[in-house]
């Protein structure tokens, strides 16, 4: 076991199955030593976790929440594409997405539960670049989504 996946067993979690792709896309792609993920909703062993908008039946902190949920997806990503987290040199950018009510401004504080996941099992290598936008809706009616570039070791 990666001492990332030991990491994250310390703090209670498991990475889930990787999610399949909801469409005609590829859930990575390598480019050199930069890892691009396709984005990952609040989606656990097919069953979504977290649905509708913030500001709605969601809260901040269930948006939050559900950020987590795509990290762990977006994590067990990295691990099928390069076999070990512990190859992660460092997270390159996150852009999240929040289904929110019209006017919800908190969209930062929900993406955090991924920044904050990444940064907590990384350290300096998991602090990003990062965009956390409001949207009418998103796949499946997923409260959140996000996608991840990562620079990987070879």
């Amino acid at each position: 076991m990666s001492q990332i996946e030991s990491k994250l067993a310390e703090m209670g979690y498991t990475l889930p199955a990787p999610p399949a792709p909801g469409g005609m896309y590829l859930p990575y792609r390598r480019h050199g030593s930069v890892l691009y993920l396709a984005g990952v909703i609040c989606v656990k062993d097919g069953v979504m976790t977290h649905t509708g908008q913030v500001g709605d039946i969601q809260t901040v902190e269930t948006g939050f929440e559900g950020a987590q949920i795509c990290a762990l997806n977006a994590l067990s990503n990295i691990k099928a594409a390069i076999g070990d987290l512990d190859k992660v040199e460092s997270f390159l950018y996150v852009g999240g997405y929040v289904n929110a009510v019209s006017g919800f401004a908190q969209s930062p504080q929900v993406i955090n539960g991924a920044s904050e996941l990444f940064n907590t099992l990384y350290g300096d290598r998991g602090r990003h670049a990062r965009a956390a936008v409001a949207v009418a809706g998103l796949p499946a009616d997923s409260t959140v989504e996000i996608q991840v570039n990562v620079a990987v070791m070879d």
